[in-house]
């Protein structure tokens, strides 16, 4: 029995609750999955699972062998990183979850100065701004834009993204150009809604002048849950949005977008990178967390 892959089967099992779902992230059959983690309680002479027709849930022996396991699987990690960042090489196949607008704006064009710094690095993004469970689909780290809610993740701050308010000019035509916050929730003006992943929930936004703090919720006629989709909700006069200035810079140089409020500002929003304490010693995974971080800098 390879006690490594052992070790590797038992400690997904742990972190996604079941043998199906560690097989799948893990791609080997859950046969072998089962027959390793047997194998590795055979040769401790414990049980590390109480199993029933409904649920794996790990024992009190198995959640202290968990700990041990996961600082193993890390100091090898670090041990084989080390050897290769000692060589100059830092490689591997990296799984991310990003947002739309970040991914197509700004990060795919950036890629070929990473790929180039970083040869040996694989990256499998995935783009999309819903919730992701990490370890049930086997990901590497999330990039998002707010607070990070889910305390079992480790958050790193990756910058922030200053927010201004913006309409399509056909919008502003028709409804008119608002003079305060305060009448957008009048019947004259319509928002577009933004439905936060980890709520599902359009939030509202919180703008400021001086001492004076509005809340603007707004009604709209459509929310989305998707960067790409508000952004051409607002180009299609659909309703006031909030964007980051990224978004919104190309938009205005060409007449698409206008800023409406100037003289109220938005709360910056921080971006975060999301990953489990597992990945906590990945050469890779810093790697591209730096280089994200480097790139919103220049953006934000």
């Amino acid at each position: 029995m390879d006690r490594f892959d052992a070790m590797q089967v038992f400690a997904r099992v742990v972190e996604t609750g079941s043998f199906t779902k560690a097989a799948q992230t893990m791609h080997i059959s859950r046969a072998t999955a089962t027959q390793l983690v047997q194998k590795l309680e055979a040769r401790l002479q414990v049980k590390l699972f109480s199993r029933t027709t409904r649920k794996v849930k790990v024992t009190d022996t198995g959640a202290a062998f968990y700990q041990r396991v996961i600082r193993l699987l890390a100091d090898l990690e670090e041990a084989e990183n080390g050897v290769s960042q000692a060589h100059g090489l830092v490689e591997g196949r990296l799984r991310v979850d990003v947002p739309s607008p970040l991914a197509r704006m700004i990060l795919v064009p950036a890629l070929p100065a990473f790929h180039q710094r970083y040869p040996g690095i694989q990256i499998d993004m995935r783009v999309s701004d819903r919730a992701v469970d990490l370890l049930d689909e086997n990901i590497d780290c999330v990039i998002r834009g707010g607070p990070v809610s889910d305390q079992s993740l480790v958050a790193k701050r990756l910058g922030e993204l200053q927010l201004r308010t913006y309409a399509a000019p056909a919008y502003v035509r028709h409804a008119g150009e608002p003079a305060h916050p305060k009448e957008l929730e009048g019947p004259l003006h319509r928002v577009v809604g933004y439905l936060w992943a980890h709520k599902n929930l359009h939030f509202p936004y919180a703008m400021r002048r001086g001492a004076e703090l509005v809340n603007i919720r707004g009604s709209y006629a459509l929310a989305v849950d998707d960067g790409n989709a508000y952004l051409a909700a607002g180009l299609a006069g659909l309703g006031i949005v909030w964007l980051p200035d990224y978004m919104a810079r190309e938009q205005v140089a060409r007449g698409a977008l206008t800023r409406l409020l100037a003289d109220w500002r938005l709360d910056p929003m921080p971006l975060h990178a999301a990953f489990h304490p597992s990945r906590r010693r990945s050469a890779k995974l810093h790697a591209f967390i730096d280089w994200v971080s480097e790139i919103v800098s220049t953006v934000s």
